[in-house]
This record gives structure tokens, C-alpha cells and sequence, in this order.
């Protein structure tokens, strides 16, 4: 388990972030029915002025969008491979620096514009700018992870690609329970709010929240989480 602080303090006001806890969140399964089946085990108790938060790899996971390497039909074709070959890794992961997650880029976003963006990264690199590849390639290339030792299996063996329609995600989730709610990629690194509903959802304010990782990474087994603005009275 994740040893963060449950309390942080934003803008001079304090948010508590409670980890929910569920099974393993597969390919086929009701997210919902997770999160509330993890709440209930925990009693606790969802209030209106709560937000709840899903990692994208939870929303990702129930839409089967992953493929386990070895195990799921994953054809690679040579220009992935060639491809990947180019690919700088940073400390973020592997990014699209393996055969396989290159080649789910490729059908993601498309050969046209992957082939864009690697002339152009290419071309930009040559003057120790970096960064092109995935500002032109966009969030659909950003959003692809590959294998990661210590993540929980199958995942750690698997390439996992965007939720599909995190926006329309947040809003079911919003109006199972009663609160506002938001499907997130937050990692030790920084994060981003993929989707959340209702759309006047302060996105900004949740990332600061949100900023040092509260549900962890690894095993942790919480994809699910609640934001709760801390009052004096409960102070």
C-alpha cells in the first residue's frame, strides 16, 4: 500500500483523499459495480459534495482496452518495429519505444500522422529541440503504456491504451453517485483530468489535488478515490 499523506492543503484550504479500494478491475467487468462493491467493504459513504475520481486505467481496463503480451492477438507489422526503434525513453516509461505499443499508436492515431510526427520529431531533434513527436502524434499517443514492472498483474505484462469516452465515463459515474466525478491520469510525474462531470468541474484545482499521486502506483489496488474538502468543523 501507497503511504501518502491523506491530507494536502491547496489555496489555503485542506482536501482529504480517501484510496477506494476494489477488486481487480478486467476486461468485461461493471466499473460501478466495482467502486461501490470497494465502498461499501470500506463503509464509506459518498456525500453531494464529494468528488469521485477513477485512474483511466481502471475505466480502461472494464473497456478491455489492453492487450496482455503473449497471451491477446497482437499483430506488430515491420513499421512498428522500425518505428520503435527511434523512440527515446524517458523516465516516464517506455512509451512508444517497444513494437508493440507502437504499433497500437499506429492504429490509435492512424500511420498517417505517427509517420508525421516522427519526420517531423526527427527533423526537430536535429536541433536539440525534443518533444515534436508527441505534441503532433497528440493525446492518443500520450496515453499508451506499455509494460511496467511493479504494476499489479496482468498490466505489468500488458500494453494499455486510452478509455474510450472518459467525458461520458465521469457522467454515468456522476449520476450513480450523486456526486461530481472525473476519470484522471495521475502518476508520480504530473497529471492530467481526461474527463469529469459536471463540465464547470474546477480540472485545475483537481490535478493540485491530486498532485503527489494519492492512490499510488504498483499493487496498491485502489483505482478509485474521494475528494472531500476538509471543514473547520471537522478540522
Amino acid at each position: 500500500m501507497h503511504t501518502k499523506t491523506p491530507v494536502i492543503t491547496v489555496n489555503d484550504e485542506k482536501w482529504l483523499r480517501i484510496p477506494v479500494r476494489t477488486k481487480l478491475i478486467l476486461r468485461g467487468d461493471n466499473l460501478a459495480e466495482a467502486i461501490q462493491e470497494g465502498l461499501s467493504l470500506a463503509e464509506i459513504e459518498i456525500s453531494t459534495d464529494d468528488t469521485l475520481f477513477v485512474s483511466e486505467k481502471a475505466v480502461g481496463g472494464s473497456q478491455g482496452r489492453y492487450f496482455v503480451l503473449g497471451e491477446d492477438e497482437l499483430h506488430v507489422r515491420p513499421l512498428a518495429r522500425f518505428l520503435s526503434r527511434h523512440v527515446t525513453r524517458t523516465p516516464a516509461g517506455i512509451g512508444l519505444g517497444i513494437p508493440e505499443t507502437m504499433e497500437c499508436a499506429l492504429r490509435e492515431c492512424g500511420v498517417l500522422r505517427i509517420l508525421t510526427a516522427a519526420i517531423a520529431g526527427g527533423f526537430t531533434r536535429l536541433f536539440g529541440r525534443r518533444g515534436d513527436f508527441y505534441r503532433i502524434a497528440g493525446s492518443c499517443a500520450r496515453s499508451i503504456d506499455g509494460p511496467t514492472k511493479g504494476t499489479i498483474p496482468p498490466f505489468n505484462n500488458a500494453v494499455s491504451l486510452a478509455p474510450l469516452d472518459p467525458e461520458g465515463v465521469a457522467k454515468q459515474l456522476s449520476r450513480k453517485f450523486g456526486c461530481a466525478a472525473a476519470v484522471v491520469d495521475i502518476n508520480d510525474l504530473g497529471g492530467n483530468i481526461l474527463g469529469c462531470y459536471p463540465p464547470e468541474t474546477d480540472r485545475n484545482l483537481l490535478v493540485q489535488i491530486l498532485s503527489d499521486n494519492p492512490l499510488g502506483q504498483g499493487t496498491a489496488q485502489t483505482p478509485a478515490g474521494i475528494v472531500r474538502k476538509v471543514s473547520s468543523d471537522r478540522a
